[in-house]
């Protein structure tokens, strides 16, 4: 199925966070590039673990948590999150 939307979530200043927040800062920019009509929302909040979900056609929706992860494992998850479809 296709992907329609990914969501990542995540806390402005946790440390559990900080990877995913690193991710947002290097990959974001070459995600939007190559996805240019794909939604990619960002939400932050305190004390929100980190996740990250991904919309596919008709409804269904799929997620991993990266709490604690590392900017690389962050993509590598989002890499799998997607290829389950």
């Amino acid at each position: 199925p296709a992907v329609r939307e990914i969501r990542i979530l995540c806390c402005q200043t946790g440390a559990a966070s900080s990877g995913t927040r690193q991710f947002i800062t290097s990959h974001y920019p070459t995600l939007k590039q190559h996805n240019p009509d794909l939604p990619i929302l960002i939400r932050q909040a305190k004390g929100t673990p980190a996740r990250i979900f991904a919309r596919f056609e008709r409804g269904q929706e799929k997620h991993v948590e990266v709490e604690g992860l590392s900017s690389t494992d962050v993509a590598s998850r989002l890499s799998q999150l997607l290829n389950i479809s």
